[in-house]
This record gives structure tokens, sequence and C-alpha cells, in this order.
């Protein structure tokens, strides 16, 4: 398969078409016009505005992301036959691509200790039985996990409910992805998101894009880089990956750059990975020994910098260039970049998060903004680029283990009791408590917690000790089929635009959205809030103090969330205002930092240097450009020129180096797990790192994580490869064994 010589253009524009068939044209289109917020990554598309418009206005804004998403959930609905014809095992043998194409789940679904099948529960049932287990053990025997993709109403009941049950086991997907932006930002500057609006993106003069792909992951990012770009502004890429997207895309609701292409990346960098540190000091470096800094800023709204100063100009350039990778000549191209900018934005994605030090990267990128004064100040600052549609708002809504004092003291307030005080547990925390037998049972809000996991055979394992698990979903996904525990049961929900209610969503720009939500497509999934709702009702009895058939009213549920989330009041007017707003006390305009101090804080991280053996490689594990999260929408990457997703994407000297030769078969093996069958690929990636895909390169991730934000070190693990025997027919062991599946119902 032909690597393609840009992003976006006609590839996606053919995609979009072949969509359009596959549901209807006049479908689609109604259903991406709806005023309901994008399902995928929290740019914030949709809403009030109407469908396919950002939250700056701007017409039209899609994207294939959002038409995939958009397409899966518009599917036929599975028959309860199809359940009885495929076993849990043949279930096993699907990717996960065939496991999200199979259909809309209708109906409750059930598998106990000895079943081989899933079989159809009715909803009384299946409620019933997750009330009777919650209500027959400890409320720490049981932790609750939420999604990205859901609803602020959903999320903020959820924590509700486990906290009037009794238990802080609360948590989300962001321990997975960007918690470590959220402790960095924190302890930095007091906030654990962004501090800049999307016109302050628009009006930069310099866009640093660090461990990121937005042309495969935030395509609608995109025609944001192209207008700096176009405005006379520059970005810098910073990726181990050459991503052609990124060199070059073309927007396809932009005629001139549809045609002739928009150019991207002003300059691009690739350090080793894990080699973010390093090179960001080099860049702070040579800011210092220049004086380019802000020293008005630096007195009045920082703390901590004369240590910093210390810290920097006396690392060695030996170690700043052996640490990153990359040549001093290099790093002092950044740095007179960002020298010359009168503005600049930093932006991030978890190729900064997904390591074992992901909050110091964090704050390593925090430091070189305040060095110059590019935090506090419009047209400037920081930026994690977060992949889901509502992960943000599910932190704000208190779906985390510690919950904000704020948030904690209102809750009490409003509801005259005393919430649990024992400490809860991350995601990690709650798998490996699952592992030991310390918890019972867990309670899925969307998602797909098993696939999301570092080192699947743990995975596997620590959910199989579970006596249940409660899945609340709209598709099958790898989790119903090796994530189960003893007793496991999926309980089918209504996508966004099928809620009854309007629902309320956070973009990454603290930008609050209002989903209008639509009619059903099917009559059997139910609205999370619903059956959240159900449960807490069933398992609380008269022990509650809420009326939980009240809260399944969504305007009384933002009534309360105006009251209790700090930053949250307008929400309270919004079914009577229909005004979307931002998120108060976020955006930093001016140097006011939301520190005890007031101040901003410098930190002082260690730099990291280039561990393992020659014949090791540095593995990142990567989306697709046909994957959203654990979704894989397309087995091919078109933008990376692969056809399928089992290879290993190497720098060419590294294979003849290792002895290989493109498209030898090999075994990729780490500390924890190996997988076999993996072809080799040359690509555009720094010498002694390599590329696999996720989730399937899982099995090599051992689930080593940050100390600070408790994060799965999904990038940097070292891996070997050896030759695999490959048998005299020449079988394709991917296929061997596999017979096709009937998807569509």
């Amino acid at each position: 398969m032909k690597q393609m010589k840009s992003g976006g253009g006609w590839a996606a524009i053919r995609y979009t078409l072949r969509m359009a068939n596959r549901v209807g044209w006049w479908q689609l289109w109604k259903a991406m016009r709806s005023k309901n917020a994008c399902k995928t990554c929290a740019l914030g598309m949709g809403g009030q505005a109407g469908g396919m418009r950002n939250e700056a206005g701007h017409w039209p804004e899609v994207c294939k992301k959002s038409l995939q998403a958009m397409v899966a959930d518009m599917q036929k609905g599975l028959r309860p036959e199809f359940f009885q014809r495929y076993s849990i095992a043949e279930l096993r043998t699907l990717t996960p691509r065939e496991l999200e194409w199979c259909g809309r789940i209708t109906t409750p679904l059930y598998a106990g200790p000895e079943d081989t099948h899933y079989r159809v529960l009715d909803w009384e049932e299946a409620l019933e039985r997750v009330a009777r287990q919650l209500r027959g053990q400890a409320p720490d025997q049981n932790f609750f996990y939420a999604s990205g993709r859901s609803s602020n109403e959903a999320g903020f009941l959820l924590q509700l409910f486990a906290r009037l049950y009794g238990t802080n086991y609360v948590n989300n997907c962001s321990f997975y992805c960007h918690q470590a932006s959220g402790v960095g930002l924190g302890r930095s500057l007091g906030t654990g998101t962004a501090t800049v609006t999307l016109e302050d993106v628009e009006k930069t003069n310099l866009f640093v894009l660090i461990g990121g792909n937005p042309a495969s992951n935030h395509p609608r990012l995109m025609r944001t880089l192209m207008n700096i770009r176009r405005r006379g502004g520059h970005v810098i890429v910073i990726n181990p990956v050459k991503e052609i997207g990124l060199v070059n895309f073309r927007v396809p609701s932009d005629l001139r750059s549809l045609l002739f292409g928009s150019k991207i990346a002003s300059l691009y960098v690739q350090p080793h990975i894990g080699g973010d540190i390093a090179l960001l000091t080099g860049v702070a470096r040579i800011v210092l020994e220049q004086n380019a800094i802000d020293e008005r800023f630096l007195r009045e709204a920082t703390e901590g910098f004369e240590t910093y100063r210390t810290h920097v100009l006396g690392t060695s350039w030996e170690t700043i260039e052996r640490g990153s990778g990359v040549d001093r000549a290099t790093i002092a191209k950044i740095a007179d970049m960002y020298i010359r900018a009168p503005s600049t934005v930093f932006g991030w994605t978890m190729g900064i998060t997904h390591h074992k030090h992901g909050v110091a990267n964090v704050q390593t990128i925090i430091n070189l903004a305040l060095l110059r004064g590019m935090v506090g100040r419009p047209c400037a600052g920081l930026l994690p680029i977060r992949g889901h549609s509502n992960v943000q708002g599910i932190g704000s809504m208190g779906v985390t283990p510690v919950l904000k004092q704020k948030i904690l003291d209102n809750l009490e307030t409003y509801l005259h009791v005393k919430l649990p005080a024992r400490p809860g547990l991350d995601t990690m925390a709650c798998m490996k408590a699952a592992e030991r037998g310390e918890v019972r049972s867990a309670l899925c809000l969307g998602g797909n917690l098993f696939g999301s996991n570092p080192d699947a055979q743990f995975a596997t394992r620590a959910l199989s000790q579970l006596e249940l698990i409660v899945y609340l979903s709209t598709t099958l996904n790898t989790g119903h089929a090796w994530g189960r525990a003893r007793q496991t049961l999926i309980l089918p929900v209504r996508a966004r635009d099928e809620e009854p209610q309007a629902t309320t969503q956070e973009s990454m720009f603290n930008f609050v959205r209002l989903s209008d939500g639509g009619p059903s497509r099917y009559q059997g999934p139910r609205s999370e809030v619903e059956i959240i709702a159900a449960l807490a009702e069933r398992v609380l009895r008269d022990k509650s103090p809420v009326d939980w058939k009240t809260l399944t009213s969504h305007c009384h549920l933002r009534q309360m969330i105006g009251q209790i989330i700090p930053g949250y009041e307008k929400i309270a007017e919004l079914d009577r205002t229909r005004e979307e707003f931002h998120v108060a006390g976020r955006t930093f305009h001016t140097p006011r930092f939301a520190t005890p101090s007031g101040k901003a804080q410098f930190a002082i991280p260690a730099i990291p240097l280039p561990a393992g053996s020659e014949q090791q490689l540095r593995l990142m594990t990567v989306r697709s450009e046909g994957q959203f999260n654990t979704v894989v929408y397309e087995e091919e990457d078109i933008y990376r020129g692969q056809e399928r997703r089992n290879v290993i994407l190497m720098n060419h000297a590294d294979i003849q180096r290792l002895g290989l030769h493109v498209n030898q078969r090999v075994t990729v093996r780490s500390a924890v797990g190996s997988i076999s069958g993996i072809l080799v690929r040359a690509f555009d990636i720094r010498a002694g790192n390599a590329l696999m895909y996720y989730p399937e390169a899982n099995v090599l991730v051992p689930t080593t994580t940050d100390p600070d934000s408790k994060t799965p070190a999904f990038k940097c693990v070292l891996v070997t490869l050896t030759p695999d025997y490959v048998p005299a027919n020449g079988q394709d062991e991917a296929a061997a064994g596999r017979r096709p599946l009937q998807l569509a119902h």
C-alpha cells in the first residue's frame, strides 16, 4: 500500500461517500447536522450552533472520525440469533474492527461462569442482578469507571451514586491518557486543563506540537494549523515519527487547501521516544543564554525561577544531545523560532503523557512557556489535546478517586451527609486490586477497560477475578470477549444523538456544549442516566438522601451540578438560556494563576537517558488513521501506507543493523509479553525506535505507571525482535483458522 503524499484531501472525501452509501445519504446528513456535540475528539464540534460547526462558529467542520463514530451508531441492531450462533470463544477470534462492525447491541446480555455464549436478559432481571451484587458486598469491593464519551449528566450521577453507596473507588479513562497533563498543569499553574481558547490558538504566531498526530486523531485541528501558516505564523512538530499529515495536509472543506495542499510543519524534529525533557531543556538553555526571557513576568508571576535557571545552565550539551537524540544545531533552530515568536501555544498529546515521567514531561513544557511569559496572556498558553469528546467533562464532574475539596464541601452541604473519606483508587490500582481479589465487581460506563489496559494478559487475569463486571455499551468490543468476570453483563445504551433529553459535554478548551439528543434508533437501549438512577434506587433504597427518579430529569441534574461544581454555575440556567459557556476560572489571559500564591511554579525534571542494549528498540504504541482510541474502524492506515495492523514500523538502518528485511515475520518481545507474526516495515522514524498499533500491542506494555499521575507507560517500551519460522506453504498465520463472520444482521 503506497503512502500518501499529504493527509486529508480526496481520500477523506471518498471515504465520506463510502460511509454515506453504507447508511444512506439523507440519514447521514441529518445525523451530522443535528445539534449534538461530536462523539469523537474534544475539539468541540456541534452543539447548539448546529452540527458540523466548531465552538468559534466556523462551518463546515467535519472529519472522518466524526463520520466513523456516527456510522457505527447507525448500524443495524444485533438480534438474539447472533449470540446463539457465535460463542464467546469465537468472538475472541475477531479483530477489534470486526467486533465494532458486528452491529448495535439492543438488549441486555449476560454470560455466567459456565456459559459459552451470551444470552439475552430482560431489563428487570439485568438491573436486579447488578443491584443484588452491590447490596451483598462492602462498598469498597466495587469500583466505578467511566469513559470520555458519556455526558456530564451521566458522569455526575455515576460519581454521586458511588459516593452515596460509600466508596471513592471512582475513576475514568483519563488515567490511561491525559492524567499526567492534569497533574503537571495542576502543580505548576493550579489548573488541570487548557489555559487557552480556540480563538487564542487561531491567533497565535507559533504552535509547538509535541508528541501528537492530530492529522489522524484530531483532523479538525489541522484547519487551525493551516490558518496559522497562512497568516505567516509557524508550526514546530516534535515527534519521533515523520507523520505525512503533519508535513502537508489537504483540508477538504477549504478549496485552496484541497487542490494544492497546505504545508503544516515549518520545522519537523524527530527526537528519541522519551527524549522530550532533554530536547526542551536544550531549548531552554539557549533561551537563557541569549537572555530572551520575560524578566518582569518571571519576577512578578512565577516562583522557583533561579533554581530552574541554575539547573538548566548546569546541564551539559552532551547530556542534552544524548538524551534527546537531537543535535545542538537543530535544537538551536527550535530556540530561534521560539525566541522570535511574539506569541506561542504549546500543544501535546499522549506522546508526552504515556511515559514513566509523563508529569515531568508536561512540567518541562510549562517551564519553557514560562521563560518567555507565554502563559497568562491572550494568544499564548498551554493546550493538552484531548482525544475523547467529554473526557475533560467527566473529570470536572468528579469521576475521580479524590474529589476537589470545594466539590466535596458543596456535595456534603447540599445533601446534608458525610461522604466517605477513605482514599480512592486510580484505574490501574483498581485493576491490581481486582487481580488480588480485593474487589468483587465493577461498573463501567462506556469505553473498553480491557482494551485500554497495558499488559493484556494481566488485564484478562485481573478482570476474570471479579464476580461481576457490568458494561454500558453501544457496540461490541474486545472487553466483551476478553475482559470477562465470572458473571458479565452488557447493558445497551443510547448514543448521544439518541438521548431523550439534552446532555452537555466539555471541550478541550473548557467550553460546555449542549446536545439536543434525538429519537432512538432501537427500542431496547436506554439512557445512561436512566440506567444509573435505576441501579442507585435499587441498591440504596430508602437510605438515599436524593430522589433518584427526580434525578432522571437532566434539567434537575444540571441545576444540581451548577450548585456543586465550581465554574459550572451557568449550567443551572442552560435549559432556559440555551447559552453554551466557558468554564469559569480556567482560561488564563492575565498572569494570575490558581496556585496558593497566585504564581506559576517552576519544576526541576530530571533528564532520562537512553536505556537498553543495542539489540533493543524503544517501542511506542500508537493509533492508526482508521481508528479512534480503542475502536478500530478500518484495518488499513492510509497515511502511513499500511494495509494491515500486525506490523512494526522501523528505521531502515535498524532493519539492516539487526539483520532483518522488509516484510520479514518476526516475534516482538518485551519484559512482559510477546507477539509473533509481525511484519517488519521500513518507515521514517528516528533510528533506535519503533512503532506498533494499539491496542493489539498492549500485550507488550508493562503495567509500570508514572508515580505521580498513575498513567501507564505505553511509550518507550524496550523490545527485541527475532525472526519467525515461516511454514513451507507460506500461509499467513494471521489468517489461518479464521472463518468469515456475518457482520450485518
